[in-house]
Parts: structure tokens; C-alpha cells; sequence
């Protein structure tokens, strides 16, 4: 990151509310919504990075509109889009005992520790030493939810 973008997204936090209101209606050119500081400053934080940087790839666009076609109107198809894999790049965080987890998806797999595994099952069975949803686990489906 440029030091220009840090220093505005560093000034976000010592920034009052009304200052964060007219930065959101300079970069979005529309009224703030009525939410909470916390919801300013992350938006306001990504549009920052957004104009600096560019915004998301036309693939992750096509992907959104795809899943918003499906999703209007009817309920998500079990197996859809909706409930697909992260896609590659995607880093998974849990913390699990005291003990931060980290999983990379891979196209074809996912890297824990330097190693291959099939699926986030089998992730989570590495790190609880018992059978998890990996999906579960990693706070990708709620469980008990049925799609």
C-alpha cells in the first residue's frame, strides 16, 4: 500500500463521525447510512482501497450477478454456486484451543502448514483430531442449518 492510502485509512479511526459522513458523501456521493462508526469506517476503508487500487475482477462480478440470478426470488439450490468452495487465494483463519489456524484454497486442494490436503474435513481433523465438517469448522455453513 501507498503511504497516501494508509495515512487516510489510518486517519479513519481518529476521524469524528460527522468527518467520516462528509468523506462518505465525497467518495460515494450519496447521504451516509444511519449505522455505526464501526460500519463507516470499513466501508469507507474499502472504497479508499477501491479507487486507489481498482475494484474486484470482472470474474468475481460475474460470479456475484450469476449467484443474485439465482438467488432472486427462490431459495438457494443445494450444491449451487451459493454453497461453493472459496475460490483460490482465499485464506481461512480459526482459532481453535488458544491456537490461530490458517488454510490457503488451493485450485485443487488446500494448504495447512505447508501441506496438501484434500478437503477442509480433513483440515479440521489434522488440527481437532476428530471428524468436523470442514465447513462447519471454518464458519463457512452455520451447523444445523439446512441450505
Amino acid at each position: 500500500m501507498t503511504d497516501r492510502v494508509l495515512a487516510q485509512l489510518s486517519a479513519l479511526k481518529a476521524a469524528p463521525v460527522g468527518d467520516l459522513k462528509q468523506k462518505w458523501r465525497d467518495l460515494f456521493e450519496t447521504e451516509p447510512p444511519p449505522y455505526n462508526r464501526r460500519f463507516l469506517e470499513s466501508r469507507l476503508a474499502y472504497r479508499i482501497q477501491e479507487l486507489a487500487y481498482g475494484g474486484l475482477s470482472q470474474e468475481t462480478l460475474d460470479q456475484l450477478d450469476a449467484i443474485a440470478d439465482e438467488l432472486e426470488g427462490k431459495r438457494p439450490r443445494r450444491g449451487s454456486a451459493f454453497n461453493s468452495r472459496p475460490i483460490a487465494g482465499t485464506r481461512l483463519v480459526r482459532e481453535w484451543r488458544g491456537v490461530e489456524h490458517c488454510v490457503t484454497v488451493r485450485q485443487d486442494d488446500f494448504e495447512y502448514q505447508g501441506r496438501p490436503y484434500r478437503s477442509l474435513s480433513a483440515v479440521a481433523r489434522h488440527i481437532t483430531g476428530t471428524n468436523w465438517n470442514g465447513l462447519v469448522f471454518f464458519g463457512l455453513k452455520n451447523q444445523g442449518r439446512r441450505a
